[in-house]
């Protein structure tokens, strides 16, 4: 007989899934239509670029309090109410008609999306059985590599058919769509083991900023998510200088590293179970399979001596498959040893220091690229870093020990 719970937890998958997913595809849509949108309103490269920032410093600014939102109102209302909000937000762009208003939309979107990532992490922490966590999480983080490569093949045409307006209107309704199903599929959703005060209860920060593991999930993420952010706006410009290549010829060689980045999410949800299932204690199956990944990405400088496009792609992308396992690892990590009543928190704050070295490395590249210096001095940071990372997890947190509450 089917338990009715198990399968309420699959839905839960599921859901988290989707919505991370529909994340993405909402905050690409601009990009997506910029050429429209710079001759509708005759934007300069300076209006775009401000819409980009204005994104950027909201999330990082955002990341430091939604966190604890989540921990203190408990994962269904914050991400239903995030959901609602960026999905308002989304639309809100489909009746915007200057750059200011397209910034107020793009800042409020910004918002609440960043209660995406705290909110994943602690359902799972939460809701779901040790060994269900790590596939949960490895399917939440391959979420936003599909929407990378799906949200390109659907927006432009629905635009050419319909008017840009509809892009920013359909995708932002999906969110309700999904709304409608978090609320039905996660009620009388019960946590797991001893986790019920987990949802709603006070997050005690004194004791989060004490707590070594804390630190050990916020150091991983400065380490590890410089390369991410430094891969994600760089890419284009790496193929460009490094093969001559035009934006219309890029799509082939990145959908290849971002498929192969959604494979290293996948991947690693599949791995840590395994070993787990194999007689390995949480410390030494978390510990190897980071140590796995950081390996995996130390070939990534080939990547500028590759004689072609596709085996650039190919390197830089199985970087991006060590880089998502690891990242993975990180959640699973915080799901495994913070305790469930501030895991958002901590979360959040790995967030933010991942996104001030990830802004280092982006000014890194703009220097070393303008000093004659190429791409190499990212690429071996990026190739190191995960090993620094491990080595910081591992100091700071000698065993892994599964945590109660």
């Amino acid at each position: 007989m089917t338990d009715p719970l198990a399968a309420r937890r699959w839905l839960l998958i599921a859901l988290i899934f989707v919505a991370i997913a529909l994340n993405y595809v909402d905050r690409q849509v601009l990009a997506l239509l910029k050429p429209t949108l710079e001759a509708a309103f005759s934007w300069s490269n300076r209006d775009y670029a401000l819409l980009g920032s204005a994104f950027q410093v909201t999330a990082a600014i955002s990341f430091l309090f939604v966190g604890y939102i989540v921990d203190r109102f408990g994962v269904r209302r914050a991400l239903g109410w995030g959901v609602a909000l960026w999905s308002l937000a989304g639309i809100a762009h489909a009746f915007s008609t200057s750059v200011g208003q397209f910034v107020a939309a793009r800042i409020a979107l910004a918002a609440a999306e960043t209660v995406g990532t705290p909110a994943a992490v602690k359902s799972a922490a939460v809701y779901l059985p040790l060994r269900q966590r790590s596939l949960a999480l490895g399917l939440g983080n391959t979420a936003p590599n599909i929407g990378a490569i799906v949200t390109p093949l659907l927006i432009p045409p629905l635009a050419l058919a319909f008017g840009w307006q509809a892009a920013f209107i359909v995708t932002g309704a999906l969110g309700f769509v999904w709304l409608i199903f978090w609320i039905g599929g996660t009620r009388g959703l019960t946590p797991v083991a001893d986790q019920g005060a987990a949802e709603g209860a006070r997050v005690p920060l004194g004791e989060l900023i004490r707590d070594r593991r804390s630190w050990a999930i916020i150091g991983a993420k400065f380490f590890s998510d410089l390369c991410w952010f430094f891969l994600l706006f760089w890419i284009p410009d790496f193929f460009g200088r490094q093969f001559g290549m035009s934006q219309a010829t890029l799509g082939g060689p990145v959908a290849l590293i971002y498929s192969l980045a959604a494979l290293g999410a996948l991947s690693s949800g599949l791995l840590f179970p395994r070993l787990v299932a194999r007689g390995l204690s949480v410390n030494r199956a978390r510990k190897s399979s980071m140590l796995f990944y950081a390996l995996m990405i130390l070939p990534m400088p080939l990547a500028i001596l590759a004689p072609g496009p596709w085996v650039a792609a190919f390197v830089i992308g199985i970087a991006l498959f060590a880089h998502q396992g690891f990242s993975t690892n990180i959640f699973g990590l915080a799901a495994d040893a913070i305790p469930a009543g501030r895991v958002a928190t901590v979360i959040g704050a790995g967030a933010v220091a991942g996104n001030l070295s990830g802004a280092g490395m982006i000014e890194l590249a703009g220097w070393s690229i303008d000093h004659g210096l190429g791409y190499w001095p990212m690429f071996a940071v990026c190739a190191s870093a995960y090993l620094v990372a491990t080595l910081w997890v591992h100091l700071l947190v000698p065993v892994i020990r599964p945590a109660q509450g």
